[in-house]
């Protein structure tokens, strides 16, 4: 039996508070054993509500997570999930994020993100069709973080909470997608200029274009679209890397710039 509104709406203020207050919650998947993924997407719908009516943010993108195989190992979660981007979240090329009071326990992982040129709304987007809505390619690092006491989630659990979004970060350079061989992509990441890991496009669903269709065509089901503008990250091509004040994640995408993130 799934959730009520009501319900539904609570969990979604509880989970915005604890982010608002850098806590944890116990995981929703203990406390409610009959949570369904349905009720998960409305609860991280009702959170992000939160987000922009009490503190004025603005929707500027979504994220898929949960894509590569190295992170579903790592999480125990074997299926995408979504989530949605505030300009709250952008954090600029180079900068120093400040833990304490913004972030709980966060985790850096290396991404390919979309910047589209035209609107897309599933359902039967294509990866011909996400090819052609895309103005550029990007290097990006997401740092997400978990509202969930010690990342003890279930794929509920990681759906309610906004697909444990916490900030990311955008490359300076721009690629037009058409002349490259995206599966092929490589990226290698650096911590403290120590060589950390590294990835290829091909561990997003095989393709990022795939992982962004089905992101399209999934969020499609709910009537949402992707509009022109946004920024869409398409899924860690490497593991979740815990980051603490003092670390520096720089990644490199092969010939196509890179992206750099300060800790304090």
């Amino acid at each position: 039996m799934s959730l009520s509104t009501e319900q539904r709406q609570q969990i979604g203020e509880e989970l915005y508070e604890a982010m608002r207050a850098c806590q944890t919650l116990a995981p929703l998947t203990d406390r409610i054993p009959h949570i369904e993924i349905e009720d998960a997407y409305h609860i991280s719908y009702a959170m992000l509500q939160c987000r922009l009516q009490r503190d004025n943010e603005k929707v500027v993108g979504k994220k898929i997570g949960v894509t590569s195989r190295a992170v579903q190992e790592m999480l125990g979660v074997f299926q995408p999930d979504y989530g949605f981007l505030t300009d709250a979240m952008e954090v600029q090329n180079g900068s120093t994020v400040k833990i304490a009071g913004q972030l709980i326990q966060p985790r850096a992982e290396a991404e390919i993100a979309f910047l589209l040129k035209s609107d897309l709304k599933g359902p039967g987007v294509t990866e011909a069709d996400v090819l052609a809505a895309t103005e550029c390619i990007i290097p990006c690092f997401e740092i997400v973080d978990s509202r969930i006491h010690q990342w003890k989630i279930k794929i509920q659990d990681t759906i309610a909470d906004n697909a444990s979004c916490g900030v990311y970060v955008l490359g300076d350079e721009r690629h037009d997608p058409k002349t490259l061989d995206l599966p092929n992509l490589t990226v290698n990441v650096f911590k403290n200029g120590e060589p950390l890991s590294s990835g290829k496009g091909s561990a997003v669903q095989g393709n990022p274009l795939t992982a962004v269709a089905w992101l399209a065509n999934t969020l499609g089901e709910f009537g949402i679209p992707f509009k022109a503008g946004e920024v869409i990250l398409s899924g860690s091509l490497v593991p979740l890397e815990p980051v603490k004040p003092g670390d520096e994640m720089h990644m490199n995408l092969e010939g196509l710039g890179s992206c750099t993130i300060k800790f304090a």
